[in-house]
């Protein structure tokens, strides 16, 4: 997967360690690339951008599951409710 960096800010590990809050504060609406001899070595990801991303894998999985499901076959409700218990 080929990350965009146009909306990413690049710092050096050392200003990650000089001054940690301000790199989670810049964060927080676009992850901040962590370089280490020009190479990316990790992203900060502020949280509800994290919390937008696990949403949105969950949404995709939601989605294959339910492509992969075979619906030609029905259930009785109460039987599902009695298995699942509520």
């Amino acid at each position: 997967m080929m990350l965009s960096y146009v909306h990413m800010t690049t710092i050096s590990i050392s200003q990650l360690k000089a001054n940690p809050s301000s790199v989670i504060a810049q964060a927080a609406d676009y992850p901040v690339v962590i370089e280490n001899r020009n190479k990316v070595q990790a992203y900060v990801v502020g949280k509800s951008l994290f919390e937008k991303i696990l949403r949105f894998l969950e949404e995709k999985e939601d989605i294959a599951a339910v492509k992969n499901s075979n619906f030609s076959k029905g259930r009785n409700f109460d039987d599902v409710a009695q298995e699942l218990g509520i």
